[in-house]
């Protein structure tokens, strides 16, 4: 299983087509939304690249392999205008090959309390992994207070706090991050 997993577009248009052309490279078997993929939010500063209309064509033009969570700035509308489910608090994928439970969520209502994100798991089986979004900073590890389960944050498409645009890839039981390269570049 190849997933390609990203997080907080934010509205972000040309961040995001930097995304689509790394979705058409990485050929994953699907695409893991984990929210804020069209507003930028209150306590975010307006992206350069501003366009959610266009982040929603780019989306809805992978509506088939997209499996998204709800971040904390999405909305009814914003359902009303994806191709995709995006409402749901958390989903939750099963890896056959790796015998591996993966958690989906952004970070806002189930989190592992790194950086800004909230701390509180679900119950997990041995070896399975909180995926999270939500704080803007990559992470990839395991939990001191949850041990044999790996934390991992692809850190943020549109307006990462760690200064680096970036995505993540989820392949044969690993996680990875990967870097977006600028506009035009």
């Amino acid at each position: 299983m190849k997933l390609l997993i990203a997080s907080d577009i934010h509205g972000a248009a040309d961040w995001c087509a930097r995304l689509m052309v790394a979705i058409e490279a990485e050929q994953p078997d699907r695409v893991v939304l984990l929210g804020d993929l069209l507003y930028h939010g209150p306590r975010n500063d307006l992206p350069a690249d501003y366009a959610p209309k266009r982040v929603i064509d780019m989306l809805n033009s992978i509506a088939d392999q997209v499996i998204a969570v709800r971040g904390n700035c999405e909305a009814e509308v914003d359902q009303m205008v994806l191709d995709f489910p995006c409402m749901a608090d958390y989903d939750v994928l099963w890896d056959p090959d790796a015998g591996r439970e993966l958690f989906l969520t952004h970070g806002h209502v189930w989190g592992p309390g790194i950086h800004n994100s909230v701390d509180r798991w679900p119950t997990l089986p041995a070896d399975a992994a909180l995926v999270y979004g939500h704080t803007h900073k990559k992470v990839n590890g395991s939990s001191d207070a949850h041990p044999g389960i790996t934390v991992f944050n692809p850190g943020s498409v549109g307006i990462p706090k760690d200064d680096s645009h970036s995505y993540g890839i989820y392949i044969d039981g690993a996680f990875e991050h990967r870097m977006l390269s600028q506009p035009g570049a």
